[in-house]
């Protein structure tokens, strides 16, 4: 199944029959909260370096599919392959990413409904949404926590879109009533964090397939 996924990310390619080529090679890697989805911090001006995926792992030749914001967590792919890096990140190619979302308030069907349905933001309509109530038993706590108020109750939700406009989820659950509290990316088409804790990484292991 994954082969065949990944052929046709990758497209055609004219090769003699029966040969052996080798996979992409991937990385899965749980990116943990205020880490940047680069290997340096280009920004000269932050007061203290901050975190990067360096700190974490070594990769030549390997780049980023897809970014994750500084403030959110999860699901990360590196691969050596342009091509894939490419079919992954750019959002023409409507792959599913999916979230688990924290966020202020109780949220109920109707606020679930409406983000499966499309919301309007400020830069136009979202797509139809997959979105359902999560229990949040199986979750990491984060480091640092998320602030706790008495008064304010929380809930998460699973939330999966085929976009990639900037901080989409975030903006998607305020304009529902529900901003988010803490955002966690945990599949990205086929791939799924799985048992990684965060700060892990994940090299997966299919080597070649013949066509």
């Amino acid at each position: 199944m994954a082969h065949a996924f990944i052929r046709r990310l990758l497209g055609p390619r004219i090769l003699p029959p029966k040969k052996a080529i080798d996979l992409p090679s991937i990385i899965l890697f749980n990116k943990p909260y205020h880490v940047l989805s680069q290997f340096s911090d280009r920004d000269a001006t932050a007061a203290t370096p901050r975190a990067t995926i360096a700190d974490y792992l070594s990769a030549p030749a390997h780049r980023v599919a897809g970014r994750l914001d500084y403030d959110s967590e999860g699901l990360l792919i590196l691969t050596d392959d342009g091509v894939l890096q490419q079919r992954i990140a750019n959002p023409k190619h409507k792959m599913w990413k999916t979230y688990w979302v924290q966020v202020e308030g109780e949220i109920g069907d109707a606020g679930i409904d409406r983000l499966r349905t499309g919301v309007a933001l400020k830069d136009g309509h979202t797509r139809p949404a997959k979105a359902a109530k999560l229990e949040p038993d199986a979750i990491w706590p984060r480091d640092p926590p998320v602030r706790f108020r008495k008064s304010v109750p929380d809930s998460w939700l699973e939330l999966s879109i085929r976009e990639g406009r900037n901080r989409q989820v975030r903006r998607m659950t305020a304009a529902v009533g529900y901003p988010t509290l803490r955002l966690i990316r945990v599949a990205v088409g086929p791939w799924h964090l799985n048992d990684l804790a965060p700060g892990e990484h994940r090299r997966l292991e299919e080597k070649s397939f013949h066509v």
